[in-house]
């Protein structure tokens, strides 16, 4: 398999000023940005820089974009990879797919980010299927972590964390939670997104208790039946 065809190409441009985080969050993330801005200063000092990074909790609340906007903060590259689409029915072909795209995050010095990592982090022996397989995997996944170099950045997510080995899971620096937003927390963030729009196009029936995704696909879809109607009504007046 082409080793291209693996990675999501995507050159989004997104700052971290536009990822809905609270403030835990994005105090840890601005020192993580800071931290691989002066690593070479730090590790003058022998100081060590957080550079495994674990993303996890509900989906749709900002982890993917997260990623985006930590690359884009350094200036690096992202390569974004999915490891649902890269599990085979052959584990030693899977394993090799990602021992090369490890080799080339760090020979570029870019920001790896793995999504999904609980499809081939799962703890060793939790399924009866194909163990010894999955355990080798799961090894050499903890391998190439452990030999990530400092200077590029490595970014894991996962929906699941509480079925990824322990082992793997130790080898993250720091972890970051993403939980549903609360209801004021959605409010601030429909107010945002639809501040761009005539105020007329602005009232909406407001959804919650769902992600930052659902509820921006709610919203556009919304303004989108408001402004249809009344273009509609343009062209009867027309008539």
């Amino acid at each position: 398999m082409n080793l291209y065809n693996l990675i999501i190409q995507d050159k989004e441009q997104i700052t971290l000023n536009e990822v809905f985080l609270d403030k835990h969050n994005r105090d840890h993330l601005v020192q993580l940005i800071k931290e691989n801005t002066y690593s070479k200063e730090l590790q003058e000092y022998g100081l060590p820089v957080n550079n495994k990074i674990l993303l996890q909790g509900s989906s749709g609340c900002g982890k993917t974009m997260t990623a985006k906007a930590i690359a884009n903060a350094l200036g690096k590259n992202i390569i974004i990879l999915n490891l649902s689409n890269i599990v085979s029915s052959r584990i030693g072909e899977t394993s090799q797919n990602i021992k090369m795209i490890f080799d080339k995050a760090a020979r570029e010095r870019s920001v790896l980010f793995l999504d999904e990592l609980d499809q081939i982090g799962k703890a060793r022996g939790s399924d009866d299927k194909d163990v010894g397989e999955m355990r080798r995997l799961v090894n050499t996944l903890i391998q190439l972590i452990d030999y990530y170099p400092e200077d590029a950045l490595l970014l894991c997510a996962t929906n699941h964390p509480e079925i990824i080995d322990t082992a793997l899971l130790r080898r993250f620096q720091l972890k970051i939670n993403y939980e549903m937003p609360s209801n004021d927390f959605l409010d601030t963030f429909y107010d945002k997104l639809l501040a761009q729009f005539p105020e007329d196009m602005r009232t909406i029936e407001r959804k919650y208790s769902i992600s930052f995704a659902e509820a921006k696909d709610h919203a556009l879809t919304s303004v989108k039946a408001a402004l249809i109607t009344k273009l509609e009504a343009k062209e009867t007046i027309k008539s």
